[in-house]
Protein backbone atom coordinates (compact mmCIF):
# COMPACT_ATOMS: atom_id res chain seq x y z
CA UNK A 1 0.00 0.00 0.00
CA UNK A 2 1.22 3.69 -0.98
CA UNK A 3 -0.03 6.96 0.92
CA UNK A 4 -0.09 9.96 -0.41
CA UNK A 5 1.98 12.41 1.58
CA UNK A 6 0.44 13.50 5.09
CA UNK A 7 -2.27 10.67 4.76
CA UNK A 8 -0.79 7.96 7.41
CA UNK A 9 -3.88 6.43 9.44
CA UNK A 10 -1.96 6.23 12.71
CA UNK A 11 1.11 7.34 14.89
CA UNK A 12 2.06 3.91 14.73
CA UNK A 13 2.18 3.66 10.94
CA UNK A 14 5.52 1.65 10.08
CA UNK A 15 6.45 2.55 13.62
CA UNK A 16 8.66 -0.31 13.75
CA UNK A 17 10.22 -0.01 10.31
CA UNK A 18 10.85 3.59 10.95
CA UNK A 19 13.85 2.70 13.70
CA UNK A 20 15.21 0.45 10.78
CA UNK A 21 15.24 3.69 8.38
CA UNK A 22 17.11 5.91 11.21
CA UNK A 23 19.97 3.28 11.62
CA UNK A 24 20.37 2.91 7.62
CA UNK A 25 20.61 6.61 7.12
CA UNK A 26 23.40 7.36 9.52
CA UNK A 27 25.59 3.80 8.98
CA UNK A 28 24.78 3.46 5.60
CA UNK A 29 23.33 6.14 3.62
CA UNK A 30 25.36 8.87 5.28
CA UNK A 31 27.78 7.95 8.21
CA UNK A 32 27.61 10.08 10.85
CA UNK A 33 30.68 9.80 13.19
CA UNK A 34 30.56 9.81 16.79
CA UNK A 35 31.36 13.45 18.27
CA UNK A 36 30.29 15.35 15.28
CA UNK A 37 27.99 18.17 15.02
CA UNK A 38 25.35 17.50 13.15
CA UNK A 39 22.51 19.81 12.34
CA UNK A 40 19.00 18.83 11.48
CA UNK A 41 16.60 21.01 9.76
CA UNK A 42 12.75 20.67 9.18
CA UNK A 43 10.40 23.19 8.13
CA UNK A 44 6.39 23.08 9.04
CA UNK A 45 5.37 20.68 6.52
CA UNK A 46 7.93 18.23 7.01
CA UNK A 47 7.18 14.93 8.31
CA UNK A 48 7.71 14.92 12.21
CA UNK A 49 7.91 11.36 13.03
CA UNK A 50 10.63 10.80 10.14
CA UNK A 51 12.89 14.10 11.80
CA UNK A 52 12.12 12.00 15.42
CA UNK A 53 13.61 8.93 14.13
CA UNK A 54 16.74 10.61 11.90
CA UNK A 55 17.91 12.86 14.86
CA UNK A 56 17.51 9.95 17.75
CA UNK A 57 19.50 7.68 15.31
CA UNK A 58 22.45 10.74 15.49
CA UNK A 59 22.50 10.49 18.81
CA UNK A 60 22.35 6.78 18.98
CA UNK A 61 25.09 6.61 16.72
CA UNK A 62 27.08 9.13 18.91
CA UNK A 63 27.11 12.53 17.56
CA UNK A 64 25.79 15.38 18.58
CA UNK A 65 21.87 16.52 16.82
CA UNK A 66 20.44 19.61 16.40
CA UNK A 67 17.03 20.03 15.35
CA UNK A 68 16.53 23.47 13.97
CA UNK A 69 12.34 24.11 12.44
CA UNK A 70 11.43 27.24 11.09
CA UNK A 71 8.75 28.75 8.49
CA UNK A 72 8.10 26.99 5.68
CA UNK A 73 9.87 28.39 2.37
CA UNK A 74 7.41 29.95 0.16
CA UNK A 75 9.62 28.06 -2.71
CA UNK A 76 12.01 25.44 -2.64
CA UNK A 77 15.78 26.82 -3.01
CA UNK A 78 14.82 29.96 -1.07
CA UNK A 79 16.94 31.14 2.20
CA UNK A 80 15.71 30.51 5.53
CA UNK A 81 15.80 33.01 8.35
CA UNK A 82 18.95 34.36 8.93
CA UNK A 83 20.22 32.77 12.12
CA UNK A 84 19.67 29.24 10.16
CA UNK A 85 21.82 29.71 7.75
CA UNK A 86 24.46 31.08 10.55
CA UNK A 87 24.01 27.56 12.65
CA UNK A 88 24.65 25.24 8.94
CA UNK A 89 27.85 26.69 8.22
CA UNK A 90 29.09 25.79 11.95
CA UNK A 91 27.98 22.02 11.57
CA UNK A 92 30.25 19.46 10.48
CA UNK A 93 27.33 17.37 8.97
CA UNK A 94 23.95 18.92 7.39
CA UNK A 95 20.75 16.40 7.20
CA UNK A 96 18.02 18.33 5.41
CA UNK A 97 14.48 17.23 6.16
CA UNK A 98 12.75 20.12 4.65
CA UNK A 99 9.46 19.73 2.62
CA UNK A 100 10.44 23.14 0.66
CA UNK A 101 14.16 21.92 0.13
CA UNK A 102 17.21 24.46 0.90
CA UNK A 103 19.27 22.57 -1.53
CA UNK A 104 20.43 25.62 -4.07
CA UNK A 105 20.21 27.94 -1.82
CA UNK A 106 22.46 31.27 -0.90
CA UNK A 107 22.56 29.09 2.45
CA UNK A 108 23.29 26.10 1.15
CA UNK A 109 25.64 27.66 -1.13
CA UNK A 110 27.77 29.11 2.18
CA UNK A 111 27.13 26.26 4.36
CA UNK A 112 29.51 23.97 1.14
CA UNK A 113 31.95 26.66 0.91
CA UNK A 114 32.55 26.03 4.66
CA UNK A 115 33.31 22.25 4.26
CA UNK A 116 29.70 21.12 5.98
CA UNK A 117 28.74 17.59 4.51
CA UNK A 118 24.94 17.66 3.19
CA UNK A 119 21.99 15.07 2.70
CA UNK A 120 18.94 16.82 1.66
CA UNK A 121 16.32 13.63 2.72
CA UNK A 122 13.17 15.20 3.47
CA UNK A 123 10.03 12.84 2.48
CA UNK A 124 7.39 11.24 4.85
CA UNK A 125 7.40 7.63 7.20
CA UNK A 126 6.03 6.21 4.06
CA UNK A 127 8.75 6.95 1.70
CA UNK A 128 11.41 6.61 3.61
CA UNK A 129 10.44 3.17 4.32
CA UNK A 130 10.46 2.23 0.73
CA UNK A 131 12.91 4.32 -0.51
CA UNK A 132 15.69 3.73 2.46
CA UNK A 133 14.52 1.09 4.68
CA UNK A 134 13.86 -2.01 2.12
CA UNK A 135 16.13 -1.53 -0.37
CA UNK A 136 19.66 -2.83 -0.70
CA UNK A 137 22.13 -0.07 -0.60
CA UNK A 138 25.36 -1.75 -2.33
CA UNK A 139 23.18 -3.18 -5.06
CA UNK A 140 21.12 0.00 -5.66
CA UNK A 141 24.73 2.41 -5.44
CA UNK A 142 26.33 -0.59 -8.50
CA UNK A 143 23.59 0.57 -10.47
CA UNK A 144 24.11 4.19 -10.36
CA UNK A 145 27.42 4.00 -11.10
CA UNK A 146 27.01 1.66 -14.03
CA UNK A 147 24.49 3.91 -15.68
CA UNK A 148 26.77 6.66 -15.14
CA UNK A 149 30.11 4.27 -16.73
CA UNK A 150 27.58 3.65 -19.39
CA UNK A 151 26.20 6.89 -20.56
CA UNK A 152 29.74 8.73 -19.92
CA UNK A 153 31.21 5.70 -23.12
CA UNK A 154 28.35 7.91 -25.20
CA UNK A 155 29.28 11.23 -27.11
CA UNK A 156 25.49 11.62 -27.15
CA UNK A 157 22.51 10.05 -25.39
CA UNK A 158 19.01 9.72 -27.08
CA UNK A 159 15.48 9.93 -24.83
CA UNK A 160 11.79 9.33 -26.27
CA UNK A 161 8.71 7.85 -25.01
CA UNK A 162 4.95 7.64 -26.39
CA UNK A 163 3.96 11.04 -25.27
CA UNK A 164 6.34 12.29 -27.80
CA UNK A 165 9.54 13.34 -26.16
CA UNK A 166 12.36 12.86 -28.48
CA UNK A 167 15.62 14.89 -27.33
CA UNK A 168 19.15 14.03 -27.98
CA UNK A 169 21.94 15.57 -25.64
CA UNK A 170 25.85 15.53 -26.04
CA UNK A 171 27.39 13.68 -23.00
CA UNK A 172 30.35 15.93 -20.82
CA UNK A 173 31.42 12.68 -18.20
CA UNK A 174 33.44 15.79 -16.29
CA UNK A 175 29.66 16.88 -15.06
CA UNK A 176 28.29 12.77 -14.43
CA UNK A 177 27.22 12.52 -10.89
CA UNK A 178 25.75 9.80 -8.67
CA UNK A 179 23.62 10.39 -4.96
CA UNK A 180 26.62 12.16 -3.89
CA UNK A 181 27.70 15.71 -5.49
CA UNK A 182 31.55 16.12 -3.91
CA UNK A 183 33.23 19.50 -3.50
CA UNK A 184 34.97 21.28 -6.07
CA UNK A 185 33.36 22.46 -9.44
CA UNK A 186 29.86 21.51 -9.03
CA UNK A 187 27.26 23.11 -11.45
CA UNK A 188 29.49 26.12 -11.91
CA UNK A 189 29.92 27.08 -7.92
CA UNK A 190 33.33 27.06 -6.57
CA UNK A 191 33.51 25.60 -3.36
CA UNK A 192 36.57 26.53 -1.34
CA UNK A 193 35.93 24.03 1.34
CA UNK A 194 35.19 20.66 1.34
CA UNK A 195 31.73 20.11 1.29
CA UNK A 196 29.47 17.20 -0.45
CA UNK A 197 25.81 16.94 -1.41
CA UNK A 198 24.08 13.32 -1.31
CA UNK A 199 20.57 13.11 -2.19
CA UNK A 200 18.78 10.55 -1.68
CA UNK A 201 19.64 6.42 -3.21
CA UNK A 202 17.91 5.46 -6.55
CA UNK A 203 19.15 8.70 -8.31
CA UNK A 204 22.10 9.61 -10.70
CA UNK A 205 22.78 12.22 -13.37
CA UNK A 206 24.96 12.42 -16.42
CA UNK A 207 26.88 15.55 -17.04
CA UNK A 208 25.43 17.17 -20.12
CA UNK A 209 27.19 19.51 -22.58
CA UNK A 210 25.39 22.83 -21.83
CA UNK A 211 24.31 23.91 -24.78
CA UNK A 212 23.77 20.51 -26.51
CA UNK A 213 20.28 19.55 -25.52
CA UNK A 214 17.91 19.44 -28.69
CA UNK A 215 14.34 18.20 -29.41
CA UNK A 216 10.53 18.06 -27.59
CA UNK A 217 10.80 17.13 -24.01
CA UNK A 218 7.41 15.65 -22.69
CA UNK A 219 6.64 15.32 -19.15
CA UNK A 220 4.27 12.77 -18.30
CA UNK A 221 4.78 11.68 -14.54
CA UNK A 222 5.10 15.04 -12.53
CA UNK A 223 6.33 18.20 -12.10
CA UNK A 224 7.32 19.96 -9.27
CA UNK A 225 6.99 23.46 -8.55
CA UNK A 226 4.89 24.72 -8.60
CA UNK A 227 2.85 23.49 -6.25
CA UNK A 228 -0.21 23.30 -8.39
CA UNK A 229 1.05 20.65 -10.11
CA UNK A 230 2.66 17.73 -8.71
CA UNK A 231 1.38 14.40 -10.01
CA UNK A 232 0.39 15.44 -13.83
CA UNK A 233 -3.22 14.96 -15.21
CA UNK A 234 -2.22 16.04 -18.45
CA UNK A 235 1.65 15.88 -20.09
CA UNK A 236 3.46 19.26 -20.54
CA UNK A 237 5.57 19.81 -23.70
CA UNK A 238 8.83 21.56 -23.49
CA UNK A 239 10.25 22.23 -26.97
CA UNK A 240 14.38 22.86 -26.16
CA UNK A 241 16.77 24.51 -28.20
CA UNK A 242 20.45 24.89 -27.53
CA UNK A 243 19.67 24.02 -24.14
CA UNK A 244 17.05 26.44 -23.39
CA UNK A 245 13.40 26.14 -23.11
CA UNK A 246 11.77 27.79 -26.12
CA UNK A 247 8.27 26.98 -25.90
CA UNK A 248 5.71 25.14 -23.45
CA UNK A 249 2.31 23.47 -24.64
CA UNK A 250 0.10 21.34 -23.36
CA UNK A 251 -3.34 21.84 -21.13
CA UNK A 252 -3.87 23.60 -18.11
CA UNK A 253 -0.82 22.50 -16.15
CA UNK A 254 1.43 23.65 -19.14
CA UNK A 255 -0.12 27.27 -18.97
CA UNK A 256 0.57 27.28 -15.08
CA UNK A 257 3.60 26.02 -15.89
CA UNK A 258 4.87 28.32 -18.28
CA UNK A 259 3.67 31.30 -16.05
CA UNK A 260 5.19 30.35 -13.48
CA UNK A 261 8.82 30.35 -14.98
CA UNK A 262 7.78 33.63 -16.66
CA UNK A 263 7.17 35.07 -13.05
CA UNK A 264 10.68 34.27 -12.22
CA UNK A 265 12.04 37.08 -14.70
CA UNK A 266 15.18 35.34 -15.04
CA UNK A 267 16.85 34.19 -17.88
CA UNK A 268 18.28 30.89 -15.58
CA UNK A 269 15.21 29.69 -15.32
CA UNK A 270 14.90 28.48 -18.71
CA UNK A 271 17.95 26.35 -18.84
CA UNK A 272 17.98 23.00 -18.55
CA UNK A 273 19.90 21.94 -15.30
CA UNK A 274 20.62 18.26 -15.36
CA UNK A 275 19.51 14.86 -16.97
CA UNK A 276 19.08 12.42 -14.43
CA UNK A 277 18.08 8.50 -14.13
CA UNK A 278 15.57 7.50 -11.54
CA UNK A 279 15.70 3.86 -10.28
CA UNK A 280 14.94 3.54 -6.78
CA UNK A 281 12.89 -0.20 -6.83
CA UNK A 282 10.31 1.08 -3.11
CA UNK A 283 9.37 3.62 -5.89
CA UNK A 284 6.63 3.18 -8.44
CA UNK A 285 4.33 5.71 -9.02
CA UNK A 286 4.33 9.04 -8.90
CA UNK A 287 2.43 10.89 -5.89
CA UNK A 288 2.81 14.41 -5.94
CA UNK A 289 6.65 14.80 -3.67
CA UNK A 290 9.30 15.46 -5.73
CA UNK A 291 11.81 13.99 -3.99
CA UNK A 292 10.15 10.76 -4.29
CA UNK A 293 8.73 11.48 -7.41
CA UNK A 294 11.88 11.60 -9.33
CA UNK A 295 13.12 8.21 -8.27
CA UNK A 296 9.96 5.97 -9.84
CA UNK A 297 12.14 3.12 -11.12
CA UNK A 298 12.88 3.17 -14.58
CA UNK A 299 11.98 7.14 -15.04
CA UNK A 300 13.85 9.83 -16.14
CA UNK A 301 13.65 13.28 -14.90
CA UNK A 302 15.35 16.85 -15.90
CA UNK A 303 15.88 19.97 -13.50
CA UNK A 304 15.01 23.19 -14.71
CA UNK A 305 15.92 26.20 -13.98
CA UNK A 306 20.01 26.25 -13.27
CA UNK A 307 22.47 26.79 -10.32
CA UNK A 308 25.06 27.97 -12.96
CA UNK A 309 23.15 30.56 -14.30
CA UNK A 310 22.31 31.96 -11.25
CA UNK A 311 18.72 31.03 -11.71
CA UNK A 312 16.69 32.34 -8.41
CA UNK A 313 14.95 28.58 -8.49
CA UNK A 314 14.63 24.96 -9.42
CA UNK A 315 12.02 22.85 -10.38
CA UNK A 316 12.04 18.73 -11.76
CA UNK A 317 9.65 17.04 -14.60
CA UNK A 318 9.83 13.33 -15.02
CA UNK A 319 9.20 11.30 -18.01
CA UNK A 320 7.78 7.87 -16.52
CA UNK A 321 8.40 5.34 -19.15
CA UNK A 322 11.36 6.42 -22.02
CA UNK A 323 13.68 4.80 -24.05
CA UNK A 324 16.94 5.36 -23.52
CA UNK A 325 20.03 4.79 -25.91
CA UNK A 326 23.78 6.10 -25.64
CA UNK A 327 25.15 6.41 -28.91
CA UNK A 328 23.78 2.90 -30.09
CA UNK A 329 23.54 1.01 -27.20
CA UNK A 330 19.55 0.93 -25.85
CA UNK A 331 19.86 1.11 -22.19
CA UNK A 332 16.10 1.74 -21.56
CA UNK A 333 12.99 0.67 -23.55
CA UNK A 334 9.12 2.20 -22.39
CA UNK A 335 10.98 2.35 -18.82
CA UNK A 336 12.67 -0.87 -18.44
CA UNK A 337 16.17 -1.67 -18.41
CA UNK A 338 17.27 -3.92 -21.64
CA UNK A 339 20.85 -3.47 -21.13
CA UNK A 340 22.07 -6.94 -20.04
CA UNK A 341 24.18 -5.66 -17.02
CA UNK A 342 21.48 -2.79 -15.85
CA UNK A 343 19.24 -5.76 -16.17
CA UNK A 344 21.34 -8.18 -13.73
CA UNK A 345 21.57 -5.45 -11.23
CA UNK A 346 17.49 -4.95 -11.35
CA UNK A 347 17.41 -8.82 -10.88
CA UNK A 348 19.59 -8.15 -7.56
CA UNK A 349 17.26 -5.81 -6.33
CA UNK A 350 14.26 -7.93 -6.69
CA UNK A 351 12.70 -5.74 -8.96
CA UNK A 352 9.21 -7.56 -10.94
CA UNK A 353 9.63 -8.34 -14.69
CA UNK A 354 13.23 -8.80 -14.43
Amino acid sequence: MELDKALEPTTEWYWIEMGGVGRKIVQEFFPIRPGENVVVTADTISDWRAVQETVKAIYAAGAIPTLIIHPTTDVPTSDPPPPVGAALQAADAWIEMNDSYLLYSNAWKKAMEAGVRFFTLGGDVDSLVRMVGRVNYAVLDNLANKLIELSDRAAEMRITSAFGTDLRVAVDPAGSEGHVLKGGEEGGISFAGTGSTQVPPGQSSFGHVLDSVEGTLVFDGALSPPAEIGVLREPVALQISKGKITKISGGQEARIFEKWLANWDHPGMYEIAHCTYGFNPGVKRSKGEIGHDERVFGCMEFGIGAAWADAPGHTDGIVLEPSVWADEVQLEEEGKYVHPELVELARQLGVPGY
